[in-house]
């Protein structure tokens, strides 16, 4: 597998963005250390092109006959190895070096098969998801859809537009009987791509948010009203932690706004979450969902928020944090190149196994990145982190320089869950001796 050629550009006309990225993407394509004809390409446009996005999407396809199969979605914001454009007319395309029958790109007219094998024997691992944050019933859909893997796993997030939420998902595989004339461009529910176990593939979620106080236990609650935590009533306990009064609202309102709640569920808990750890450090795991605070009712003492949870849920009160964010982001980075090297043995680890476990040991070659799709909430970013572009230069530093695609998301998923106020990092990956 070689490196994944791509490509970004902004201009005010969507044809000329395009023309600049396809110079791009044919001078990385002549490279010898790039993929020369990738067959799957994933597409991501602010919503400054909504409007065009079939005509988009069939002149690039025109441009690019080798690629088959197209995915992607729209967004406020979208994401580049570097750079990130906000609010500006904006495309990024990354080529995938994989054999078709690596993935399946899937939606409403090609769906995943329910059992994730298809007829035709491909067998969907993992999937990158895209979803229109409209649709009903979403965060069981995604459950579905990572029951549909043999992984369990799925990353990607929600589209973000001021127009139409439209969605790329055209498949060389075909589409269900009566959907021929579909044109690879959808407005509402989920589309993505499925991969196969052949696929390597490393994912992290980051959080953004801080905890305030300690994690607690919720104790009584009644649909999204939260009323009591650890035996104590639920409002008592949020206005001690965030040091307030309700008497005294224009100092308490400030605080309020900028609370949130973050929750563990005792069916979320995650192998990869150390939770009790990093929770010691500041840091949420990703077993963690962010939700916000909507309201408080002081007659039943309860605090509303943007769930539903159930009691034996664990809450902690919580705060987006510039500084906690840009670790854990580093940190997940950290992880990821972790991931990737062969772990070494000393003298005398090697010397104790036998010649079987030792050919196994060192079987393992390090691993390096091809490409990465990084999926970050739309409230982070440069005016989160500070400055422009600072968000994806952090990812830069930490992972080199890999081609990278990716957008700013009305709700970001990964494992089996819909998060807020996090980045979803994965990454494509190759042994390194290879390509």
């Amino acid at each position: 597998m070689k490196r994944f050629p791509y490509a970004h550009a902004t201009h005010p006309q969507w044809a000329m963005a395009a023309a600049l990225v396809l110079t791009q993407l044919r001078a990385q394509m002549a490279s010898p250390g790039c993929a020369d004809s990738p067959a799957l390409a994933l597409l991501y446009i602010t919503d400054h092109y909504a409007d065009d996005a079939e005509a988009l999407l069939a002149h690039l396809s025109a441009e690019l006959p080798e690629v088959t199969d197209w995915a992607g979605t729209v967004g406020v914001g979208i994401a580049a190895n570097n750079v990130e454009y906000f609010d500006e007319p904006a495309m990024a395309v990354m080529l995938c070096d994989l054999s078709p029958d690596q993935y399946r790109v899937f939606s409403g007219v090609s769906p995943l098969a329910a059992s994730g094998q298809g007829s035709d024997g491909f067998v969907a691992y993992t999937a990158l998801v895209h979803a229109d944050g409209q649709t009903q019933e979403l965060p069981e859909l995604i459950a579905e859809m990572a029951q549909r893997t043999a992984s369990g796993y799925v990353f990607g997030g929600l589209a973000g537009s001021r127009s139409k939420h439209v969605q790329f998902a055209s498949s060389s595989a075909g589409h269900m009987k009566g959907q021929g004339a579909a044109s690879g461009v959808f407005v509402g529910g989920m589309s993505g791509v499925a991969f196969g176990p052949e696929v390597r593939l490393v994912s992290r979620v980051t959080q953004g948010a801080q905890p305030i106080g300690q994690e607690r236990i919720i104790t009584e609650a009644d649909g999204n009203l939260v009323l009591g935590l650890d035996g104590e009533p639920a409002l008592e306990v949020l206005l001690r932690e965030l040091d307030i009064s309700l008497e005294n609202l224009p100092e308490a309102m400030p605080k309020l706004r900028n609370a949130l709640v973050g929750l563990t569920r005792p069916q979320h808990r995650l192998d990869d979450a150390p939770a009790q750890a990093r929770f010691a450090r500041g840091q949420f795991g990703p077993d963690v969902l962010v939700r916000h605070l909507i309201g408080l009712d002081p007659a039943r003492h309860g605090v509303a928020i943007g769930d539903a949870p159930e009691v034996g849920t664990r809450l902690a009160f919580c705060e987006r944090h510039v500084q906690a964010a840009r670790a854990d982001l580093m940190r997940v980075c950290a992880e990821i190149r972790e991931e990737l090297e062969p772990e070494e043995l000393s003298v005398e680890a090697a010397a104790a196994l036998g010649d079987a476990e030792l050919d196994n040991t060192a079987a393992q070659p390090a691993q390096r990145i091809v490409g990465a799709v990084y999926v970050s909430c739309v409230g982070r970013g440069g005016p989160h982190f500070g400055a422009p572009s600072a968000e994806l230069q952090t990812v830069r530093r930490a992972l080199g320089d890999v081609p990278l695609v990716g957008f700013f998301a009305g709700g970001e998923i990964a494992h089996q869950h819909l998060y807020g106020y996090t980045g979803v990092l994965t990454v494509f990956t190759t042994p390194a001796l290879e390509g």
